[in-house]
């Protein structure tokens, strides 16, 4: 059996420092590599503490940047992005504040152009058939069902 060294609260800040210098964390994220590193749990809110203290942990910076991310590389929908946040447990306020980064001209544009893509991809099968997929493949992706079938509506008649 190999045991495992304790750290100590200060070689614990050192190691986190590294873990958000990296890349955006969220304070749920923080609290795991906390637990996984053995680190007792009376000390994490003094660690957490010092971490937004030098602005290492910022869960407002962390939600635009995630929401961003999650928006541009994969085109997720608000929807998704929502739950993701909310998966991570950041607040609602910082939730919001995401979502006004996302441009909704861009938004409806993107939502018209995966439309589009996934649309035409079914050309072989019958039409509520394609419809139906259509919908269900942009509600996986997040969209608002409002949204979508605003979409597919203007698409059937413009076809």
């Amino acid at each position: 059996m190999i045991l495992k060294k304790k750290l100590t609260k200060e070689q614990a800040l050192q190691k986190l420092k590294h873990y958000c210098a990296y890349q955006e964390r969220c304070h749920s994220e923080v609290k795991q590599k906390l637990y996984d590193l053995g680190i007792w749990k009376k000390d994490h809110d003094e660690i957490i503490a010092a971490l937004i203290e030098e602005n290492y942990l910022n869960e407002e910076r962390f939600a635009v940047a995630y929401a961003g991310g999650k928006w541009r590389i994969k085109q997720w929908g608000r929807i998704k992005i929502k739950q993701a946040l909310k998966q991570k447990q950041v607040s609602d306020y910082c939730i919001k504040k995401a979502m006004k980064q996302i441009d909704e001209t861009e938004y409806m544009d993107t939502l018209q152009k995966l439309t589009e893509e996934k649309y035409i991809s079914l050309k072989n099968l019958q039409y509520l058939v394609r419809k139906k997929r259509t919908l269900d493949y942009l509600q996986s992706r997040g969209f608002e069902p409002e949204l979508i079938r605003e979409i597919i509506e203007k698409r059937i008649k413009t076809k």
